[in-house]
């Protein structure tokens, strides 16, 4: 059973979206983020995890499970053979890390792009779970074609080719670019950039040329109340919160408390 894309359907309805971020392989994620009904996506982090093939088969049929549509973010070493796979096991969208020039925005489109004249990609018929009822490649072009395409602008060089990038972004498809604070002031020298007043001005030139280009940026913050200030940017597409981080604040919350409570005892 292939799913439908409902994350694709909102983004061409013009909808604003809302996903979160999850660094843990384990599928019961998946489940529970899509079991509160809130999120429109979830995004799996594989640059930052450990899985196997295995592994994104049993989290997209997790997701399908609680209609919560999934995109993997990969480490862009391998980001070719590890998005078709996600790809084949059903995930419904990709967030590619490092865009550093044109070239690499293409790149990308090559990797998910049906390889058929009027997309160009290298995307051919790899039928894994879309398989499992039928072969039936009219429907496996239709789901391909549903598949998000996101781009993080992170890097010092991507900040200035950005209007090309971000020309080429919009020819392509690209549905989202991703701010990344961290490797941006990484890639300038200044690993504690991100901490400062002084990543706004490029956070804020990313929003604004994106919006510019038409190509909707989404922003990635951990609590609800720092989502206005981007909002009044004119972003409406966000990826909030991390499972290890909720997880920890959590901990934290109750481990606190029950150590005063016992300080008393």
């Amino acid at each position: 059973m292939i799913m439908q894309n409902s994350l694709a359907d909102k983004l061409a309805a013009g909808a604003a979206t809302m996903g979160t971020h999850s660094l843990s392989s384990d599928p019961d994620i998946p489940e529970i983020i899509g079991d509160t009904g809130l999120f429109d996506y979830g995004e799996y982090c594989a640059e930052y995890s450990a899985f196997d093939m295995q592994t994104l088969y049993h989290l997209a049929r997790a997701g399908q499970c609680a209609n919560l549509p999934l995109m993997i973010k990969p480490d862009q070493e391998s980001q070719g053979f590890w998005t078709q796979a996600a790809m084949g096991a059903g995930f419904k969208a990709v967030l590619f890390t490092d865009i550093r020039t044109v070239e690499d925005v293409l790149e990308c489109h090559r990797i998910i792009a049906p390889d058929n004249p009027d997309k160009g990609g290298h995307m051919g018929v790899k039928l894994r779970r879309p398989a499992l009822t039928g072969y039936q490649p009219d429907d496996y072009l239709d789901d391909l074609n549903s598949f998000v395409f996101t781009i993080m602008i992170e890097k010092n060089v991507a900040l200035d080719n950005i209007d090309a990038i971000l020309e080429m972004a919009r020819d392509k498809g690209v549905a989202m670019t991703q701010w990344g604070p961290a490797d941006f002031g990484f890639s300038r020298g200044q690993p504690g950039l991100m901490h400062t007043d002084d990543i706004r001005p490029f956070e804020e030139q990313v929003i604004k040329k994106s919006i510019e280009y038409g190509v909707a940026p989404r922003i990635e913050i951990g609590e609800v109340e720092q989502a206005k200030r981007y909002i009044d940017l004119g972003v409406r597409h966000f990826c909030i919160g991390w499972d290890r981080f909720i997880l920890q604040a959590g901990l934290t919350r109750i481990g606190e408390g029950m150590r005063k409570l016992l300080e008393t005892v």
